[in-house]
């Protein structure tokens, strides 16, 4: 695949390319990206975090003066740029920085998504703690299929907002989000670390899904996004 910008440094590139694509939905806007990306330096992590942290801060602030559309259009932007700040630190996982662009992240998406319409955070319940996630509800009465999204390592339930969550919701599915061990919710929140065995996660997940009105027992679907592309396959085994 042909680099367009960071010639010279593949992990800066993808996670660019990884931004940019979150646009089809809502979740990033292309000009925003090139302009942040281009004022970056290849192989520089405290740039890259300070670009994308003043990216985020100054369309939060602008978005938090705004119109309820464009608040809600630009603090789901926000909350991608916030992520993409903090995701080069984690060489360090006791830098301040991360939890400071994690948290503004995850309230710049919840302050967002109080604007749509049929999604809810929630907690699952999950051994001796929670998984925190968001059910997205479908439109209309009756039993509804549902679609079961995580993430791998490195992404956040936030993020699959944008990866097909939203997207399942406005085609008549319910859909539920979460973040299993080790991904930024549960390590942030509760300390949780990854863990292979994923049946012993997705299994608490569908006993609290089940208990939702209107999902449909006989139809739900486990996507698995990045490394989760190895672990829902597992889970479902």
């Amino acid at each position: 695949m042909q680099q367009l910008m960071f010639q010279d440094d593949q992990q800066f590139w993808f996670e660019t390319l990884r931004n940019l694509g979150l646009a089809v939905y809502g979740g990033s806007d292309v000009g925003e990206v090139v302009a942040t990306a281009s004022q970056i330096t290849s192989g520089d992590y405290d740039g890259w975090h300070d670009a994308w942290l003043s990216t985020a801060k100054r369309l939060e602030a602008e978005a938090r003066a705004s119109h309820p559309v464009s608040a809600r259009d630009g603090l789901l932007r926000a909350s991608t740029y916030y992520r993409a700040a903090e995701f080069f630190l984690h060489g360090n996982p006791h830098d301040p920085r991360i939890d400071h662009a994690y948290q503004r992240g995850v309230a710049c998406f919840r302050d967002a998504i109080a604007h749509l319409p049929g999604i809810t955070p929630v907690e699952i319940p999950y051994e001796d703690a929670v998984l925190h996630g968001y059910f997205y509800r479908a439109a209309g009465e009756g039993l509804k299929p549902t679609l079961v999204m995580h993430n791998g390592f490195d992404g956040a339930a936030e993020e699959l907002h944008f990866f097909g969550a939203v997207g399942g919701q406005e085609r008549g599915y319910h859909v539920l989000t979460f973040d299993g061990p080790g991904p930024p919710a549960a390590i942030h929140r509760n300390g949780l670390v990854f863990r292979r065995d994923w049946e012993n996660v997705v299994g608490p997940v569908l006993d609290f899904l089940t208990q939702h009105p209107g999902v449909d027992p006989a139809r739900i679907a486990l996507l698995g996004v990045s490394l989760g592309g190895y672990l829902a396959p597992r889970a479902a085994a």
